[in-house]
């Protein structure tokens, strides 16, 4: 593309994602977004880079992602960085990628707009890992903006296995038999123990890359989700991309169940 063609494109393509942002019904917005950022690996291969880069590229778009978020409303969004599966990739990739994941969660905490919120199965990360994660929660536990979980050593079917682990212990602990346990438990009781305790469910999920299958992510809380998947890998995915998804999802009935 000519040179003159891409400063046009870059000087008209602000105006035009504001446009379509306005012209959302606010009413038709979505209050909890998950977020799948992949692609990495494919956009470093691409480009003709390492892995390392692409994480870090991958990396670079969470700011101005949440910054979207941000005006378009949103109260909670989950980023799934790292999946339980992730943790067995050669300790060549691994350790880069943890270093990364650490380095733009402290970055994100740093800037006190946003509160952190680690979920995952944190036991399974490394311990400095961990540390950093809960320090950045610590550090804007009372930040007064958008609820960002940061999805880290996560797996749908880990997380639903640690809710019924903590719900038998709480209720061995207060002397309830398993019987008596068995005739109360409930939706309601199991929701009560994910990662996610207390929040909304997601209203939408977007997964970059083209790829079409959840592979776990919030697999309990997106029972009610839409989905949107999107051909972009995650360091390409720009404002007009994730407007889209908004507007794709203002644009669809949602039934659930009625």
């Amino acid at each position: 593309m000519a040179d003159w063609k891409r400063g046009v494109r870059k000087a008209l393509y602000p105006a035009y994602e504001a446009r379509m942002l306005r012209r959302l019904p606010k009413e038709g917005r979505p209050q909890h977004i998950g977020i799948m950022l992949d692609g990495n690996r494919r956009w470093a291969k691409a480009v003709g880079r390492d892995t390392a880069h692409g994480h870090r590229a991958g990396a670079a778009n969470i700011e101005p992602l949440l910054t979207w978020c941000e005006e378009a409303g949103i109260a909670v969004v989950t980023l799934w960085l790292l999946s339980t599966d992730n943790l067995n990739r050669p300790e060549s990739e691994l350790v880069p990628l943890l270093g990364i994941i650490e380095d733009a969660v402290d970055s994100l905490a740093d800037q006190r707009r946003w509160r952190i919120n680690p979920v995952g199965a944190l036991d399974l990360l490394p311990a400095h890992t961990t540390e950093r994660l809960k320090a950045a929660a610590e550090a804007t536990r009372d930040v007064d903006g958008l609820l960002v979980n940061v999805a880290v050593g996560y797996g749908g079917r880990r997380e639903i296995a640690d809710a019924v682990r903590s719900l038998l212990a709480e209720h061995a602990a207060k002397g309830t038999s398993l019987e008596e346990l068995a005739q109360i438990i409930d939706v309601e009781q199991i929701s009560e123990h994910l990662y996610t305790a207390g929040q909304p469910d997601p209203d939408l999920v977007i997964r970059t890359s083209g790829e079409q299958r959840l592979g776990g992510f919030l697999l309990w809380q997106s029972a009610k989700s839409e989905f949107y998947f999107c051909e972009a890998l995650w360091p390409d995915f720009r404002r007009v991309d994730f407007i889209r998804a908004l507007r794709d999802y203002a644009q669809r009935e949602r039934r659930l169940g009625r």
